[in-house]
């Protein structure tokens, strides 16, 4: 199988046009974003633009999962094992995109970063349920393959969840906050295990 190599100027415009749509959504709230606002702010044609990415939703699509998610996902992808070690580094990654989160946009960015969250969030989760799915089918390859999914899938939720109520509601550390949680957690991966 030949792979085909993806010439520079095509990605270099498409990081251009994601890097242009993260410095408008600081501006304005993502229902007040033209495809004239962020071609302007890119120094592209609107026809550049559309050879691109279908619409805004497309861009920040790709926005999410290019430059946001492949950021934090780039820490979660080198477990191996599932345990506590990668439970807390898991929390941790999480607790330091939600830390962040604001301090990559702009003073606005409650308001704009509120207009793509639950997307964000969906996709994370997605994407650490798969992680957990595979660590589970990894360490349990003889148990059931939907059981191990559910498994998977209500802890990426517990685990987001569970940063996601760090950052909003403790005043704990997040060190502190996990190290409580940890035993509740590794209760019921030891229970899954059988």
């Amino acid at each position: 199988m030949q792979v085909t190599k993806v010439d520079p100027r095509i990605l270099r415009t498409r990081k251009l046009l994601m890097d242009a749509f993260i410095k408008v959504i600081q501006k304005k709230e993502f229902k007040d974003i033209t495809i004239k606002d962020i071609t302007d702010e890119a120094t592209v044609n609107r026809a550049t633009f559309y050879s691109h990415f279908q619409d805004k939703y497309d861009l920040m699509d790709a926005a999410i999962t290019e430059d946001i998610l492949e950021s934090i996902l780039k820490h979660l992808n080198h477990y191996d094992k599932l345990n506590e070690e990668t439970i807390v580094k898991i929390f941790f990654t999480l607790t330091k995109f939600h830390t962040k989160k604001c301090t990559e946009y702009s003073s606005q960015c409650r308001r704009s970063y509120g207009s793509f969250y639950s997307i964000i969030e969906q996709k994370i989760k997605k994407e650490l349920g798969e992680l957990l799915y595979s660590l589970f089918l990894k360490q349990q390859p003889n148990l059931d393959l939907e059981a191990l999914k559910i498994g998977a899938n209500m802890l990426s939720w517990g685990i987001y969840g569970a940063s996601v109520d760090w950052e909003k509601n403790s005043t704990l550390s997040a060190e502190q906050y996990i190290k409580k949680a940890l035993p509740f957690i590794v209760t019921e991966i030891n229970n899954f295990k059988g």
